[in-house]
């Protein structure tokens, strides 16, 4: 296990790229939801391994239910997939989204907007389902706190697929965070992908405006 001098608390994860690489591999575009699922828990048992303290996946925005039905129902599919197997790790699940927004699925609406609890609750990993970052900062305006504020501010954030843009990802908690872009697909998910993160990581000026 390679070591580092410097391990960010909290990392933020974009696994872009699932309908590009499906449509690469000759599947239909919804198919490659299903296939991000694995990348995920490989992620989290080497995020344990390096002593993460917390880390928040992008599940889908409001925005993408702009999508064909398929796919929204492919991607809403793989996010409560998602949950039940994590509910079998040890983790503190927390789910923030609209909950009153029909796209909400009702499978996670017993874990939306307060941490749950799973086993020894080894790490925090936060799922943005359903997530606006105009109700997130309404709620700051309406009632004086985001509606996330129970997620920390993160220290870096890895997007997979390619894409220079933060696609309204958290952005109180990502004011002060480097971006890292993976040029690869989600689901071709490597470990190498996240060690050249923290490699790179390491030579980050982390001032925060001091």
């Amino acid at each position: 296990m390679e070591s580092f001098s410097r391990i960010p608390s909290h990392i933020g994860i974009i696994p872009d790229g699932n309908r590009r690489w499906a449509q690469e591999k000759g599947y239909q575009k919804k198919d490659g939801y299903q296939h991000g699922i694995t990348p995920g828990f490989q992620l989290y048992e080497i995020l344990l391994q390096y002593g993460i303290k917390e880390a928040t996946f992008y599940g889908f925005t409001k925005d993408n239910n702009k999508r064909a039905k398929d796919q929204r129902e492919a991607f809403t599919n793989a996010c409560v997939d998602a949950v039940e197997l994590l509910s079998g790790r040890d983790a503190n699940l927390l789910v923030i989204g609209n909950t009153n927004y029909p796209a909400f699925p009702e499978a996670l609406k017993q874990y939306a907007n307060h941490r749950v609890h799973f086993g020894r609750g080894l790490i925090n990993i936060n799922f943005l389902v359903n997530y606006d970052w105009e109700w997130d900062l309404k709620s700051l305006m309406e009632n004086k706190c985001l509606a996330s504020h129970e997620i920390s501010r993160i220290d870096l954030i890895i997007r997979w697929g390619g894409r220079h843009r933060l696609s309204g990802f958290l952005p109180a908690q990502s004011v002060y965070a480097d971006l890292y872009i993976i040029d690869d697909y989600w689901p071709d998910f490597k470990t190498s992908h996240f060690l050249d993160a923290l490699r790179w990581y390491q030579d980050c000026d982390v001032t925060l405006g001091g």
